[in-house]
């Protein structure tokens, strides 16, 4: 439901602007099929919409002189809307904290009483964590988007994690948001391969590039390929390790820009992560308090051994209790 109320916001914002949409033109802009456009149209209409259709040439506009009636939401609906502007009030875009604030402000003001409780309860026990993320223009991510949907090449300056900048001209594939940043996944023309870009280090060059055929994407599951390109591909050291416990219950304790986690059998799974100190990279996994074991690399297996000889040397046998008195 929450989809399709926002797929029905998204179909008023485009015929809002004054020219006519062909049914072909709105489903691509809206990436579903012709047939869905008919029955939103159809939806806006239930809900007192005025939208014209030019017979012949199935061309969509808003009538003219019509008023807009809110967007009926159901109760869940309306909480999830309060719940997700409240959340983005406190996201790393710049400029939409204090947007999303006067949009929840006039949302309340229209809420029934019940439903305005439900929203104050849940803000009033919730405390933000603020991550040190950069925050990201949105003006960026929308550009972004809009050449991934048109097929245009991109062409920024980008900052690597270690401070050095230059230039890259990309074919966008796909934004990827991890809920602390956004990151970009592209062909990186100049290096001829896939590449992840931090939104927050890349910055824009306009116009866009040409125009580009989309590439079969690097991996059938994309989630896990770029969650490898950010918690372990950049990092000095790889580890990989066995853990004696069910990938879900590790999962829940490792986010993906963390480590890749992987079912292995038997109730076991193999963690993935990458760090530039093999201290942290040991008492990162040791710390989740399963057992486990070390297969690479070959110096954090050393480096484990003689960790754990120092740890033993540290806590000699312990005296005997004292007789109470």
């Amino acid at each position: 439901m929450l989809e399709t109320s926002a797929r029905l916001l998204r179909l008023l914002s485009l015929l809002q602007t004054p020219r006519e949409w062909s049914g072909g033109e709105l489903a691509e802009r809206l990436g579903v099929s012709p047939r869905t456009v008919r029955r939103d149209v159809d939806r806006l209409r239930e809900l007192g919409y005025v939208v014209d259709a030019t017979p012949g040439t199935a061309g969509y506009r808003l009538g003219a002189g019509a008023g807009l009636p809110p967007l009926l939401l159901d109760d869940e609906e309306a909480v999830a809307v309060a719940i997700g502007l409240g959340t983005a009030a406190v996201s790393g875009v710049t400029g939409i904290q204090e947007t999303s604030v006067r949009a929840l402000a006039k949302l309340e003001q229209v809420l029934p009483a019940r439903l305005r409780h439900r929203v104050g309860d849940l803000r009033s026990v919730t405390v933000p964590l603020a991550g040190a993320a950069e925050a990201v223009d949105p003006a960026a991510l929308t550009a972004i988007a809009a050449a991934v949907r048109r097929r245009e090449s991109l062409r920024f300056d980008y900052r690597s994690h270690d401070g050095v900048g230059d230039r890259r001209t990309a074919e966008p594939y796909r934004l990827v948001n991890s809920g602390r940043r956004w990151y970009l996944l592209a062909w990186d023309t100049g290096r001829a391969d896939w590449r992840t870009f931090r939104v927050d280090r890349l910055r824009l060059h306009t116009p866009n590039g040409p125009r580009f055929t989309p590439r079969e994407p690097p991996a059938a599951d994309l989630v896990r390929y770029v969650s490898e390109r950010i918690s372990v591909d950049p990092y000095r050291y790889q580890g990989r390790f066995t853990l004696q416990a069910p990938a879900d219950v590790v999962a829940a304790r490792m986010p993906p820009t963390m480590a890749v986690v992987e079912p292995a059998g038997d109730g076991s799974c193999v963690l993935s992560a990458g760090s530039n100190s093999l201290d942290e990279l040991a008492m990162w996994v040791a710390q989740l308090g399963v057992s486990f074991e070390v297969h690479e690399p070959p110096e954090l297996v050393r480096h484990v051994r003689a960790l754990a000889a120092r740890l033993l040397g540290a806590a000699p046998d312990a005296a005997p209790d004292a007789d109470p008195a």
